[in-house]
């Protein structure tokens, strides 16, 4: 059996809404399906603003120009995230103070942000990791006290809560992401959501290249010209045409992979429960958006082994992001702290094939390579 680690899902609209699209001849962007996808996201999740964007990069360089970051600004950011969550800011001159995960979960660690704030600090950047959120009532509460911004980085995080509130709803910012492997999906794609109104009208101008062109088309001004700094964010009508396809099918996908995320917890909790390997943490405050399944394996070297074994029974497992203050490009940048449990995660996690279309005989196979592999390996029963 040959099990790949991302697939991914069609609901079976996506190709006629990009049909529509190209003979309604509005390909550009911003048109019936942009406005679509926006409504839908400040319906469901009240969302002040919503900007899609070509991906969630982009989202997260808007929000370094909407912030008005300068050179030598600082923005402290988990070092256990994509690289993207820090260029964003590292293009506009910021220098990044990394911090620590969590001690159970890979989320950064609120307990280590304060100490890390000096005169320069002007942001506060959290990755609500696999979905689950970030404890954001304490982050908040340091935010307000040294008034900083927080933008959430919310790329793996749609329709996940933290104590009923939608992630990316939160901070001032909130950015997502519609890669392919993502819950859903549009290839490449973004969004922003604008939480706090001041940055509200800026936005949509950052968003059109620096102009109020927006506004123009509203009626809200007479022309329009080069107001502002910007770039060309908004994506074209046909990634909005397929992204709308899925939305219209959220909550029939998030179904199935909590079923799927659930079916992996049952069988494999029993090696959780023998302290062979660490599932994912679910804090009280935080809800379940399915999506990824990982373990964490006691060592780089036991991590590398299951890997190697899952690869021999055809199974496509993964390890995630390196710890980004020993990358090439910044390790000279950084200032020496240790971030022990960032690294633990960087050495030892390990990321399971996940997507819709995975069956449970599928799951029972991955699950009965994983157990078999510890009792191989630990002589478990």
């Amino acid at each position: 059996m040959k099990i790949d680690f991302n697939l991914p899902y069609l609901t079976g609209e996506e190709l006629n809404y990009i049909q529509k699209a190209v003979a309604d001849g509005k390909l550009s962007g911003n048109g019936l399906h942009t406005k679509k996808c926006h409504a839908f996201f400040e319906k469901r999740y009240h969302f002040k603003k919503t900007l899609l964007t070509t991906s969630c990069t982009d989202a997260l360089e808007m929000s370094s120009l909407l912030l008005n970051i300068q050179e030598g600004d600082e923005v402290i950011i988990p070092s256990f995230t994509f690289v993207s969550t820090s260029n964003a800011f590292v293009l506009r001159g910021a220098k990044i103070i990394f911090a620590d995960s969590s001690p159970t979960n890979p989320n950064i660690d609120p307990e280590r942000i304060e100490e890390l704030i000096t005169p320069k600090t002007k942001a506060i950047v959290v990755v609500h990791y696999a979905g689950v959120a970030c404890d954001m009532d304490a982050i908040l509460a340091i935010a307000l006290k040294h008034n900083l911004y927080v933008v959430e980085d919310a790329a793996q995080a749609v329709d996940s809560y933290y104590k009923e509130r939608p992630l990316g709803g939160i901070g001032d910012l909130g950015t997502f992401s519609f890669h392919e492997t993502k819950n859903i999906i549009s290839g490449e794609g973004g969004m922003l959501a604008v939480n706090n109104e001041k940055f509200i009208e800026r936005s949509e101008i950052i968003w059109e290249k620096g102009t109020n062109r927006s506004a123009f088309f509203r009626g809200e001004v007479d022309k329009y010209g080069w107001v502002d700094v910007g770039s060309s964010f908004l994506p074209s009508e046909l990634i909005a045409a397929f992204l709308y396809a899925q939305l219209e099918n959220l909550d029939a996908i998030q179904n199935r992979r909590k079923e799927i995320w659930q079916l992996y917890f049952n069988r494999l909790s029993t090696l959780q429960n023998m302290n062979l390997v660490k599932l994912p943490n679910i804090p009280s405050y935080a809800t379940n958006n399915a999506h990824m399944f990982y373990l964490v394996c006691k060592t780089i070297e036991e991590r590398t082994l299951l890997i190697k074994y899952l690869r021999g029974k055809g199974i496509h497992a993964v390890f995630h992001y390196l710890s980004l203050h020993k990358s090439p490009f910044y390790k000279k940048y950084h200032d020496g702290r240790v971030l022990q449990y960032c690294d633990q995660f960087a050495d030892c996690l390990v990321r399971l094939p996940f997507f819709f279309q995975l069956s449970n005989e599928q799951l029972n196979y991955i699950c009965d390579a994983i157990l078999k592999f510890y009792s191989k390996n630990k002589r478990i029963d």
